[in-house]
């Protein structure tokens, strides 16, 4: 087994417990505040993978048009 492959069901389990834990030290301002920059980092990352998806197949179909 490849030891870098990622469990799905582990991850969600551990962004859940940590989702309970902030919720309990955490105003309800507080939590909607984190919930919105939470909702950018995500949306941002999303975004920033895209556009190296799409350049690793721009540049790939490139090269390979030159070689």
């Amino acid at each position: 087994m490849n030891n870098k492959c990622l469990n799905a069901g582990e991850i969600t389990a551990s962004v859940t417990a940590l989702a309970n834990v902030m919720s309990k030290k955490l105003t309800v301002d507080e939590l909607n505040l984190l919930s919105s920059v939470f909702l950018m980092l995500g949306d941002n990352l999303a975004a920033i993978a895209a556009v190296r998806t799409l350049n690793e197949k721009i540049c790939d179909s490139d090269n390979s048009k030159q070689s």
